[in-house]
């Protein structure tokens, strides 16, 4: 009888264990960090597919969609606080609530943005760009591409590489002048070309949809690894990107 008694009581501290565990990695995720990975070349050459990344969920303050399914009973933000020109951030995509994509924030509220045989003009004036050279994409990708590779300066400063195939793509390189409306955001990917952003699909990125800033990222692998070949598995780690800050 004291055995069974023993064995109910091991397996209850058990099942609490794990229990608390879940909420305790659910707070985290919802109220702190959560982890993503980069499924697509959008952002290169900043983010890589196969990266691996931390996103602050704090920094903005919480939306229904700083949690697990977007179920908490929240109107907009609290203790909202407004993200800077040129965060990368990670959202919901506005079409459906639910996508998860990363950009970078290049549009504030009131801005005027244009899009004009490739360059970028934020109220009116040209942003800045310096050529870098050549920049070929030989991983996750059918053969090699080569872009023209930049670094651009936002006006507040910020640097940050972009890459372009060139300055005539209809559909991204050229658009007419709109306004940011209030409670709203322009983001773009650095890959300028092989993006899908608030020039194409996405559209003005609500404030209520961004669910944190990209941190850090803590993982990264190419695609020179096959699963079944353990041994091939550390040749494939960046290792000099783990561990990485984001700007």
């Amino acid at each position: 009888m004291e055995k069974k008694e023993k064995k109910k009581e091991s397996v209850w501290d058990t099942l609490k264990t794990i229990v608390y565990a879940i909420l305790i990695a659910l707070l985290i995720r919802s109220l702190f960090f959560e982890p993503f990975r980069i499924p697509s070349g959008s952002m290169y050459p900043t983010l890589e597919v196969g990266d691996y990344l931390f996103v602050s969920k704090y920094t903005y303050g919480y939306s229904k969609h700083s949690f697990p399914f977007s179920l908490a009973p929240i109107k907009g933000r609290i203790f909202a606080k407004k993200p800077k020109r040129g965060d990368i951030v990670v959202f919901k995509y506005p079409k459906d609530n639910r996508t998860d994509f990363i950009k970078r924030i290049i549009g504030l509220e009131g801005d005027t943005i244009q899009m004009s045989r490739g360059r970028l003009y934020i109220n009116g004036e040209l942003v800045d760009r310096e050529p870098v050279g050549k920049y070929v994409l030989s991983e996750y990708v059918v053969r090699p591409e080569q872009y023209e590779e930049y670094v651009e300066t936002l006006p507040e400063g910020l640097k940050h590489r972009i890459l372009e195939i060139s300055d005539y793509e209809s559909k991204v390189d050229n658009m007419s002048k709109i306004v940011v409306p209030e409670g709203h955001y322009f983001v773009m990917g650095d890959n300028r070309d092989r993006s899908d952003d608030s020039r194409v699909h996405v559209g003005f990125v609500p404030e209520e949809n961004l669910v944190g800033k990209a941190r850090f990222l803590f993982f990264s692998h190419n695609d020179k690894a096959k699963w079944y070949k353990p041994w091939t598995w550390p040749k494939a780690i960046r290792y000099s990107k783990i561990f990485s800050t984001l700007e």
